[in-house]
């Protein structure tokens, strides 16, 4: 069996496979489906200083390999998680991080100082790149200078594992990266949902309360490699790879694109145990090239043109 630990930062991850927030509820309602404690880690569902309500209904469309969402961070609150959530997953035996949101840096960082208060929880997401709500989420996550501002603010409360999830739509995802890691986070994490739309042409409106919401699935699986490959090349902190991550074959893609660990979302809907399939089916892909230790297959792609040469 080879070697699978790697590590975020200072978190030390059994696998390099994670569950994407908002696709795994907070853990334990997979839990007679899946062991949990075979996970690398899990990052829970989206939590902000305040209840949100969401979006109304409807929130979700099937696309073609893929789906829409615009839930909009529907969630009780942080002091909810910290005191009837928590007590839940505390005693798991794998990393549970919480996805942390906000409409300002204020709330961000409010918010994570809550977190930091759980002992069990070793680090949080900070989610700058949701599509789906009124005010902040995207917002923060298509500018380097509200990406800054939002993990110094977050920086200076919060003092473990720091993953800040990027937005996909933006020009230049490499800059927002960078910016980030100048501000202290110990990982980046990408890509969230690329903005999308459908439409019912018999009633002639968009299947989604809010008009567009976020695309995810195997559609945009080469987007979010590609992108991942960028990022990996232009900072020096660990990459943790997502976007229409199916089985072991995809989870191999990401991390020879330079992902150091990978997370699995909407294929968590289509079959519960897919993260357990993945983790079996990167150990059989590494035992049968007689790769040792899964560090010694990350970013280790090569581009290569018609004449086999190196680019």
């Amino acid at each position: 069996m080879a070697q699978l630990q790697v590590n975020i930062g200072n978190l030390q991850l059994q696998n390099p496979v994670m569950t994407a927030s908002g696709t795994f509820g907070y853990g334990f309602e997979f839990a007679d489906l899946v062991d949990l404690d075979r996970l690398g880690g899990i990052i829970v569902k989206g939590t902000t200083l305040n209840p949100r309500e969401g979006n109304d209904y409807p929130r979700m469309a099937e696309t073609a390999q893929g789906m829409l969402n615009c839930v909009g961070l529907q969630n009780k609150g942080a002091d909810y998680f910290c005191t009837h959530i928590y007590d839940a997953v505390k005693n798991l035996k794998t990393n549970v991080l919480v996805n942390v949101s906000g409409s300002s840096p204020e709330d961000y960082a409010e918010c994570a100082a809550r977190i930091a208060e759980l002992d069990n929880i070793p680090g949080i997401e900070l989610n700058i790149s949701c599509p789906n709500v009124k005010d902040g989420g995207m917002s923060f996550g298509t500018s380097c200078t509200a990406a800054a501002s939002v993990v110094k603010a977050v920086r200076q409360r919060y003092p473990k594992t720091l993953i800040v999830k990027l937005s996909p739509n933006v020009t230049d995802i490499t800059e927002i990266a960078r910016a980030v890691e100048a501000e202290g986070a110990d990982s980046v994490s990408l890509i969230n949902t690329l903005m999308g739309m459908s439409i019912d042409i018999e009633r002639r409106c968009s299947r989604l309360s809010i008009g567009t919401g976020g695309l995810s699935g195997p559609c945009i699986k080469p987007v979010a490699l590609r992108m991942v490959w960028q990022v990996a090349k232009a900072v020096k902190i660990p990459v943790i790879g997502l976007g229409g991550i199916s089985n072991a074959t995809d989870a191999l893609e990401f991390l020879m694109a330079g992902a150091t660990a990978i997370q699995i979302g909407t294929a968590n809907f289509l079959d519960p145990a897919v993260t357990m399939k993945v983790i079996d089916g990167i150990n059989t892909w590494l035992d049968t090239h007689g790769v040792k230790n899964v560090h010694d297959i990350i970013g280790s792609v090569q581009v290569l043109n018609n004449r086999n040469v190196l680019m």
